[in-house]
């Protein structure tokens, strides 16, 4: 495959003259590289590819995790594969690493061609998946791919977000420290040596990977300079539950699939997944310990964020509330928003994010001042390839405003506004169970048994809602059970990306191009890739989902008295849609969504009552007025649902 790379440009980005959301950084060498630090070298700001990425040094180094995962009575081992230039390591010159921590390098591969490491006769690694190696090898980095415990060729067991799966992590940061062992064989006595290590580590990934990125950072571990959560959890709980309801995968599921169809001396682990993730939905230890955002102020590393505002694998709520976190205690961060799904963006604005991540890692890990960190702090896909810059995100008139739902002449529609006194009425699903949000929204003109529709008039102005929402229904419950779910909707029509197409957005090519340097067992060269779109009547922007047993509390749900009312209050997904002129914004009501809940244990009648129930937006210019007149509801063409299946990352269904 061809290995010259093509013609790339340096993203120009305003500089805001503002600090990354606000925050002071640390000072950092204004000067050339010296002969001292000449294991990189600058050409017009960035690093350059001065090294051969073919004579590269290719090991692997086998790091003691201190625990004992798969019970045998020896600490554990994680595989850390390793390739770095050969002409530093000659020099005695150190570098410093990118690093990708993953359970997916053997069971489902990474990126968009599901790529799997490979190794030559002897175990030494050969193929490294992405990019990552091809391009910064030569200009000075080192790439560490690390085999979470119990995958690939990593001993030890999954657990998921879990003590192991951060330990694995941690420990080869640890190592490239000199605060952690590693050995040069899985079992050997013989110990392997960091020194070629600068100490400085930038941890990168999509999915699952991202999210063990966000766990290290949460535990403060030196020498861990930046992150880059591509698509990330920041809580294990809200992968698998919202507020009391559980969704339909568990945690189980997901170690039997990054483990190969499971091992055998790791049926405990799974076993305590179980236990600790009760199909009830009640917040347990085992998500407490695995909440990332509650561990916020440990966080050293800078933070570059990317997440898809059509992503409904690991949803928007997983970086609003990492991102809030982050910003209570002025983490340096900035955010890349886009319209896609769960994309990796190397695939959605390759040549754009190519040029970033070079300038983001030259910043963080070489510590060349190269303005990055006073640029805007989030770039957003407005329409589909189309970006802008905001120096903030959300930005700072966004403020918090009620929506009260009223009653129409029509039994389940309704009017949706400012209303300062909402009446004292009940309106009736019927059918609390069964249903699904995407079903919900078709013909909005129409009553349905399972859904409430409250809906504004065509809007006068545009109305931009960026941040997360917040829902409260007065509702009482036939049964002993019951959910709730609750979406915002935005009537009219749009171009958008396809995120709820197979591709989320994109569409893989058959040209390639090629980033960096190849060798006849790692080829630099990707598909290429294209926005898809779809033209809609409606999309669904922001949901939410809650069990009414866990009114009054996270962790232990209580049987409803049938007739009872309750106030339940509970999360939207984070978002930031424009709701356009001449739009109208809609708030649906149900019970329990069939596409992402267990059944709660049957199908009741839900009475909700619209005095105690309303929405909070955070709307930009929040003055913004929602009429109250009383309009009709509004129609729709067609209805665009996502491909299957939207319950992913478990058993066999595993979108990386």
């Amino acid at each position: 495959m061809p290995t010259k790379e093509p013609t790339r440009r340096l993203l120009a980005l305003p500089l805001a003259g503002v600090l990354l959301a606000g925050t002071a950084l640390p000072a950092v060498a204004s000067e050339e590289p010296t002969s001292a630090d000449a294991a990189f070298s600058l050409e017009n700001g960035v690093s350059a590819p001065i090294h051969s990425y073919a004579d590269a040094i290719r090991e692997t180094v086998w790091v003691d995790i201190g625990l004992d995962g798969d019970r045998d009575g020896v600490s554990d081992r994680v595989a850390a594969d390793i390739i770095r230039p050969s002409e530093p390591a000659a020099a005695g010159e150190q570098v410093p690493v990118i690093m990708d921590a993953s359970p997916y390098y053997s069971c489902c591969g990474r990126g968009n061609e599901s790529q799997l490491k490979t190794y030559d006769e002897a175990g030494r690694p050969e193929g490294f998946p992405l990019f990552y190696d091809n391009y910064f090898v030569p200009r000075g980095y080192a790439t560490v791919l690390v085999d979470l415990a119990g995958t690939n060729r990593s001993e030890g067991c999954v657990d998921v977000g879990g003590p192991s799966d951060v330990t694995s992590a941690t420990a080869v940061v640890e190592w490239l420290n000199g605060a952690a062992t590693g050995y040069t064989s899985p079992t050997g006595d013989d110990q392997a040596s960091a020194e070629w290590s600068t100490g400085a580590v930038g941890m990168i990934g999509k999915s699952y990977d991202g999210t063990i990125a966000n766990g290290v950072a949460a535990t403060g571990t030196p020498g861990l300079k930046t992150i880059v959560p591509i698509g990330a959890i920041s809580s294990w709980y809200d992968y698998y539950g919202s507020d009391g309801a559980a969704f339909r995968n568990s945690p189980s599921g997901l170690a039997r699939t990054v483990e190969q169809g499971g091992r055998a001396d790791c049926g405990h682990a799974k076993a305590a997944l179980d236990a600790g993730a009760p199909t009830n939905g009640d917040w347990t230890e085992l998500w407490e310990e695995r909440d990332h955002t509650k561990d916020a102020a440990n966080v050293q590393a800078s933070v570059l964020a990317v997440h898809g505002l059509g992503d409904l694998n690991v949803k928007m709520i997983h970086f609003g509330r990492w991102w809030e976190a982050l910003a209570e205690h002025d983490v340096p961060r900035k955010v890349w928003l886009t319209q896609a799904g769960h994309v990796d963006p190397f695939d959605f604005r390759r040549e754009e994010w190519v040029d970033t991540l070079h300038r983001w890692f030259d910043r963080w890990l070489l510590e060349v001042p190269n303005g990055i960190d006073t640029e805007p702090a989030a770039t957003i896909e407005r329409a589909p390839d189309v970006w802008a810059d905001e120096p903030v995100w959300p930005p700072a008139s966004t403020r918090n405003v009620e929506l009260n739902p009223r009653p129409s002449s029509t039994d389940g529609l309704g009017h949706l506004g400012r209303h300062s006194q909402p009446p004292d009425e009940t309106q009736s699903i019927e059918r609390g169970a069964g249903g699904n949000q995407f079903a919900w929204a078709e013909s909005p003109d129409q009553p349905a048994d399972d859904r409430l529709l409250f809906y504004t008039p065509p809007l006068r102005h545009d109305a931009r809602i960026a941040g997360t929402g917040e829902v409260t229904v007065s509702v009482s419950s036939s049964l002993p059970v019951g959910h709730l779910t609750a979406t915002l909707v935005d009537y009219g029509p749009n171009t958008t990306r396809d995120y709820l197409g197979s591709g989320e957005g994109i569409r893989t090519l058959t040209s390639r191009s090629c980033w960096g340097e190849s060798t006849s067992f790692d080829s630099a060269c990707y598909r290429d890739t294209e926005t898809t779109t779809a033209e809609v009547d409606l999309e669904i922007f922001a949901r939410g989902w809650a069990d009414i047993a866990n009114h009054s509390s996270p962790t232990e749900g209580e049987p409803l008295e049938p007739g009872q009312s309750y106030d339940v209050t509970f999360r939207l997904s984070t978002t930031d849609h424009v709701v356009p002129e001449g739009h109208q914004l809609a708030l649906i009501i149900g019970g329990s969504d069939s596409r992402y809940l267990r059944n709660p244990g049957g199908t009741p009648a839900l009475t909700v009552g619209l005095r105690g129930t309303s929405v909070d937006v955070p709307l930009v210019d929040g003055q913004i007025h929602f009429e109250r007149a009383r309009e009709e509801p509004p129609t729709v063409r067609e209805h665009r649902v996502p491909d299957e299946p939207t319950i992913l990352m478990n058993g066999d269904q595993v979108r990386r």
